[in-house]
């Protein structure tokens, strides 16, 4: 079982990354699109817990880092989807997560994802926008997954549930 649920769990990573740089691009908002990878991570780590999710979001990051049209330093999203996969990770609950838990941890693990890759960009000399960009990135950032949580999450949590054994939480 163990094997069908990290094959799943590629598979949905495949499909955001392709959603997300291939199909949304033609409909960005002030040249952002919603950042599927991350919603991907965010519900991993909502059902399976922050190990799982850190490493998923590793593996995503890494891919999102290498798919065209990269124009940054390899990593920065690995490193922005690992910290966001933990941390979403410790707000797994035994009891089905509320509604309005789900959507505090995408908008806070949005908010975190972003700015942990828009400091990795300042910090290694690979920031494209200015302070003040930052702010209206972020914001549409969060704005667009929040937006999509109650699309994207559901279905996603669904099916990682029924691949999770009964005694596993």
């Amino acid at each position: 079982m163990r094997s069908v649920r990290v094959a799943v769990a590629a598979a949905l990573v495949v499909v955001a990354l392709v959603l997300q740089v291939a199909v949304f691009p033609h409909v960005a908002w002030e040249g952002i699109v919603p950042d599927f990878c991350l919603l991907v991570v965010v519900a991993a780590a909502l059902v399976r817990g922050p190990a799982f999710a850190a490493t998923l979001g590793f593996g995503a990051g890494l891919l999102l880092d290498l798919a065209p049209p990269a124009d940054h330093v390899v990593g920065r999203w690995a490193l922005a989807l690992v910290v966001v996969g933990y941390v979403a990770g410790l707000m797994r609950q035994d009891t089905r997560t509320p509604v309005t838990t789900v959507i505090a941890t995408v908008a806070a693990s949005s908010f975190v994802g972003t700015s942990v890759y828009a400091l990795t960009g300042l910090v290694l000399g690979d920031a494209v926008a200015g302070s003040g960009d930052l702010v209206r990135v972020l914001l549409v950032s969060l704005l667009w997954n929040v937006l999509l949580t109650p699309l994207v999450l559901p279905g996603v949590m669904r099916l990682l549930t029924r691949l999770e054994p009964a005694g596993a939480r």
